[in-house]
């Protein structure tokens, strides 16, 4: 594994995870979804929570996958997101009661789209940077 590769295809993964959650569920899907407090302190960790996805899929994808193209990159993440999704979408349908079955299918349809397109885009930087 390319240190280099890694390192720029995650934060690339990262920036590409925050814009379309930042797009996603801030401004299209907001009246469906809480939204975090504007405080300085909520921002920086989104941002940590958006590029550790992107790191995570950057090392996979170099280290045990090889994992050098869009299409792969994004049929990777998408199967990434689904679990990802349904790991986290059970924990809260079993912790907040005011979660709803379709609130639940709405994120984790949402999850998919967001990660795969991430995983697209450490893919592509996969090929590219090398």
């Amino acid at each position: 594994m390319k240190t280099k590769t890694f390192i720029i295809a995650g934060i690339c993964g990262g920036i590409t995870n925050w814009l379309l959650s930042w797009l996603s569920y801030g401004i299209i899907l907001e009246d469906y979804f809480a939204q975090p407090n504007e405080s300085k302190r909520a921002f920086i960790y989104l941002i940590l929570g958006c590029l550790a996805l992107g790191f995570f899929l950057s090392y996979f994808y170099n280290r045990w996958a090889q994992i050098p193209t869009m299409s792969t990159g994004a049929k990777a993440g998408a199967f990434f997101g689904l679990f990802l999704a349904l790991t986290t979408g059970f924990t809260k349908m079993a912790m907040d009661a005011s979660l709803t079955t379709e609130l639940f299918t709405l994120d984790i349809a949402v999850s998919i789209f967001i990660t795969a397109i991430t995983g697209a885009v450490v893919g592509f930087i996969n090929h590219k940077v090398r």
